[in-house]
């Protein structure tokens, strides 16, 4: 009796994870800045940046998705549009490592098997850990000494995507992140030369392409969320 149980939990399991649609993606495309240093366009990739995602399709119009990036950053005050910044002439790089996880949310109903619910524009909203350098001390003028820092986010996209072919598809996205921190590009009142006396936090910007690959059984979706 206990083997027969313990066989129809596991054919029971196995069908519900066969039963079920995922996808695994790529992106590249470009990441920018927006904070003390440089220009201040919410939009401007100027490095080129990627992403690794996974994403589980709940039902045509929610997936849970997770999505590791490697994000350069940099800010240049000679691209600047005011004369203060230009005259400041500060530049700065960094690196941004961010894990993040949350939900999808599709406009229309989507299905890559689907011959006519095969795109949408969608919406995701994720949290998020990223790492990245910080000013830890100023050895001399002009040399500092770096550490790690992790600190919190809520990515929020805006995307659109579509079947490209089988089980192939593609999506065009831009994620803002306000990331509650002022020191991405290096700013700190502990240091004069780097007190750049800011009055709001960082943001960090990524738009990429995507290359989606689809994979399980088609499953029969339950109605609504």
């Amino acid at each position: 009796m206990k083997n027969s149980i313990l066989f129809l939990v596991l054919v029971s399991f196995c069908s519900i994870v066969m039963g079920q649609v995922y996808e695994v993606g790529v992106t590249l495309g470009g990441s920018n800045y927006i904070g003390d240093v440089g220009r201040t366009n919410y939009i401007y990739p100027n490095q080129v940046a990627g992403n690794v995602f996974f994403k589980y399709n709940y039902n045509p119009r929610v997936a849970l998705k997770v999505t590791y990036s490697h994000l350069p950053i940099q800010g240049n005050d000679a691209d600047a549009d005011t004369d203060f910044r230009q005259n400041r002439n500060f530049n700065f790089k960094n690196i941004v490592n961010e894990l993040a996880a949350g939900i999808e949310f599709n406009f229309y109903e989507y299905d890559v098997y689907s011959q006519d619910k095969n795109w949408t524009p969608y919406i995701s909203i994720e949290l998020a850990a990223f790492n990245y350098n910080k000013v830890q001390t100023e050895v001399q003028p002009g040399e500092y000494i770096f550490e790690d820092k992790t600190a919190f986010t809520t990515p929020i996209g805006v995307g659109f995507k579509s079947r490209l072919f089988g089980k192939f598809a593609f999506s065009i996205e831009t994620k803002f992140r306000y990331t509650f921190q002022d020191d991405l590009d290096y700013s700190t009142e502990r240091i004069a030369s780097l007190n750049f006396s800011g009055t709001g936090n960082d943001w960090y910007v990524f738009t990429g392409f995507s290359l989606i690959y689809t994979f399980g059984r088609q499953p029969c979706y339950t109605k609504g969320l």
